[in-house]
């Protein structure tokens, strides 16, 4: 018999669906059975259905979410993708390519989403992430208060689990028959490959317990914790995909799989990544191509790495073809015979790979020898070395991606003190602006690697939409010389979001040897980021720009402006930050 959960755990039932179950005896409210739950497939998943329809289907969709009407799901296609640069990048294998993962109605119609907890759904299993110890403190949020206190007895009493790995046990007094507990990785960027296969084979091993139980359907949440430090997006790929690839070998035995979001970012992230690899129609898949990263997993969905594959070169024309077709009159644990054996049944095709790992990383070696004599100019002229080799679009953003997680784990509240960058206001049209002060970049009591991952953490909220830079110039030094190649690295790390986004860099006060820098960086760095470098010598000429109102400008500033510009036309006064006219004479 199926148990209700209780009241205070029903907080997670979004939408209609919540508002249309009336509670039942002693404050219980009813659990959500499957065919409440919207289903990816459903029409009303791209054209929702007012909040107020009384049709199943409706209300259906309303299930799914906070209240309000949404966009249809086909405009989260439409959502700009760090992985697309300008000029229509195709990291997943280009628009002409085949689809990784074409349309599947059968597979589609198989995966649900549901905005909150998984608690008071009826199916027949739920996830809980955990620890490896399966530690009531450590689980799901309102898990063990809706399941009641038999969940933490049995859970104390089963040996644990260990990372990636899942167990299962009863559900008590949940709607759902079991509880499948499953413990995901921590992250951290040195080791973010191992941690991607963890989570990934978090899921999959989720789902083995389910059909090995004879089960056949589950709602899951996010498998990571705040704690751990994964990032959410990087996160949901490797959950969606793997879900996919696994419903490609075993749909037949999997009624339903639920993805439960609890946050407003997580259900953005997963509506977004949801049609790349579980595509609804022709228009999708297509759109898909070109949006996935260029690394989705093997047929599990699990991260490759081609340096650690086994590599066995082709054997010489015919060879196989031969051996096939001649008999062997040997026992078959002769060695010879085991080999000649074995070579018959390898498949050509399985030993011929597209490109060997050696041989790629040997020419990125070249490369980037070739590009190290090619930049000897800029380093004669004292501004570092431009040895570092350009990155992929999906190389580029795997990079941003890992030193954003790293800065949002990490205190970097000295560095922000220091004022080198700050956020401003907006420009006259409306762009967010960013402040440098040049001034403030002292190098000497610096440490490079944690203000790298402050500008990542500041510029992260700005690189989404059109923005503008700042730089004032007044007062500073470019003693040492700038060094190219941090330029060119901290571009990269910035990403191709950044270089789309970027309006116009302001320049208050250039120098000569300023000017000078900025033409190298042009020839030598990034030449469309750097060309919109807009020089300006009054304070008043920026304002025409960036109203004076939306800027928090440094009092020196004022004061290198009156002591540079102080004797002709208009002026700011240093005191009282006034714009008049300097009188003549």
């Amino acid at each position: 018999m199926l148990h209700r959960s209780p009241a205070d755990a029903t907080a997670s039932v979004p939408g209609a669906a919540a508002a249309s179950m009336a509670p039942g005896v002693g404050g219980v409210e009813p659990a959500v059975t499957l065919d409440q739950v919207p289903r990816w497939s459903d029409p009303d998943q791209r054209l929702y259905a007012p909040s107020s329809s009384s049709s199943p289907t409706a209300g259906r969709a309303a299930a799914g979410r906070d209240g309000g009407s949404e966009p249809a799901a086909s405009a989260f296609l439409s959502f700009s993708d760090p992985l697309t640069g300008d000029d229509g990048g195709t990291p997943g294998g280009g628009r002409g390519g085949a689809s990784r993962f074409p349309v599947d109605h059968e597979i589609n119609s198989r995966i649900y989403i549901w905005r909150g907890h998984p608690w008071n759904l009826e199916v027949d299993a739920v996830v809980n992430s955990t620890n490896e110890s399966l530690d009531e403190s450590h689980s799901s949020p309102g898990l063990h208060a809706a399941a009641g206190s038999g969940l933490a007895e049995e859970c104390s009493t089963s040996g644990g689990c260990r990372t990636g790995m899942a167990k299962m046990t009863n559900a008590y007094d949940l709607p759902a028959r079991k509880v499948i507990h499953t413990v995901g990785p921590k992250y951290a960027v040195k080791y973010h490959t191992a941690a991607e296969n963890a989570l990934s084979h978090c899921y999959r091993s989720c789902l083995e317990l389910l059909i090995e139980n004879g089960l056949e359907s589950i709602a899951m949440g996010c498998i990571y914790t705040e704690a751990k430090n994964y990032p959410r997006e990087p996160a949901a790929h490797v959950a969606i995909r793997t879900v996919r690839r696994f419903l490609e070998k075993q749909k037949s035995k999997i009624a339903g799989v639920v993805f439960c979001t609890i946050s407003s970012s997580d259900t953005e992230i997963y509506k977004r990544l949801l049609p790349l690899y579980f595509p609804r129609d022709r228009q999708e898949e297509e759109i898909a191509v070109s949006k996935l990263p260029a690394d989705v997993g093997d047929e599990n969905g699990e991260t490759v790495i081609d340096e650690r594959k086994i590599r066995i070169r082709p054997l010489p024309a015919g060879a196989v073809e031969k051996t096939a077709t001649t008999p062997i009159d040997l026992p078959f644990d002769s060695g010879v015979a085991s080999k000649r054996v074995l070579d018959s049944y390898l498949d050509p095709s399985f030993m011929s790979l597209i490109k060997d790992p050696d041989l790629r990383r040997k020419e990125q070696w070249e490369k980037s020898a070739q590009a190290q004599k090619g930049f000897n100019y800029a380093k004669l002229l004292g501004y570092g070395d431009l040895g570092c080799p350009s990155l992929s679009a999906a190389e580029e953003y795997s990079l941003h991606s890992r030193y954003l997680a790293k800065a949002i784990s990490l205190n970097l509240s000295e560095i922000a003190e220091m004022k080198i960058i700050y956020r401003g206001g907006v420009d006259s049209e409306g762009r967010p602006v960013m402040v440098v002060v040049g001034a403030h970049f002292l190098l000497r009591c610096l440490d490079l690697e944690r203000f790298v991952l402050h500008v990542v953490k500041e510029f992260e909220p700005l690189i989404q939409k059109p923005y503008t830079i700042v730089y004032f110039h007044s007062a500073a030094s470019l003693q040492p010389q700038p060094d190219l190649g941090f330029m060119k690295r901290l571009q990269q790390i910035l990403g191709r979001k950044h270089q789309r986004n970027l309006h116009a860099i302001y320049v208050l006060h250039p120098t000569l040897g300023l000017r000078t820098a900025i033409l190298a960086m042009q020839m030598f760095v990034d030449g469309e980021v750097w060309k919109k470098v807009v020089y300006v010598d009054r304070l008043v000429h920026l304002f025409r720009y960036v109203p004076r109102e939306q800027l928090t400008i440094p009092d020196f500033v004022f004061q290198h402006d009156l002591e540079v510009n102080g004797g002709r036309g208009l002026i700011v006064d240093p005191r009282t930050k006034h714009i008049y006219q300097r009188p003549s004479g």
